[in-house]
């Protein structure tokens, strides 16, 4: 079984594979809307990938991060947060709104060969905290996910993966696959 994660990503790529090995990367730019349902971003992305890649099995992820006292900004934008942003710069937009808690999503749409997509989701709690760690990337210094004093950035890569969000998504779309 072979099944293309469209991503540019090689972290994220890195991730998946220690938990689905038949996963391949392919990297494939992918137009994104901008939509505040993950869903609907994931869908567009996999319409795309399947004219590219045809009668292929695909999976495409997006995460969200949603600032409680934001009012669920960023969401699916805090890619572009992270590209205008330092992340010490989100943590201080969080202290300023007065409410730090975070809600941290992956969302997995896969496509299988006939074209039929499904999704698997998870989510984590947490709080932003001053930037922290230097494994990791992106909003992983300031994200310190809710009974740990750790925050992503601090944790190894073994030790995210066992709580993060990407890892149950896939733990959900391997048991769908019936992948041991």
């Amino acid at each position: 079984m072979k099944i293309l994660f469209v991503t540019g990503n090689k972290n994220k790529l890195k991730e998946a594979m220690a938990i689905i090995p038949e996963i391949e990367g392919c990297d494939i730019d992918l137009p994104e809307i901008q939509e505040l349902d993950t869903k609907k971003i994931i869908e567009e992305k996999l319409n795309e990938a399947i004219k590219q890649k045809p009668g292929i099995e695909l999976i495409v992820e997006d995460q969200s991060l949603t600032i409680n006292g934001m009012n669920g900004l960023p969401g699916p934008f805090i890619k572009w947060f992270d590209k205008a942003l330092k992340m010490e710069d989100l943590y201080k937009m969080a202290v300023a709104m007065g409410n730090q808690s975070v809600e941290a999503k992956t969302t997995i749409g896969y496509c299988n060969k006939k074209g039929e997509i499904s999704f698997f989701e998870s989510t984590i709690k947490g709080k932003l905290v001053a930037p922290r760690g230097e494994t990791g990337w992106g909003w992983d210094p300031v994200f310190q996910p809710e009974g740990y004093d750790k925050t992503f950035g601090e944790m190894t890569m073994e030790q995210k993966n066992e709580l993060s969000m990407r890892r149950i998504a896939l733990e959900k779309l391997k048991k769908y696959l019936k992948i041991k």
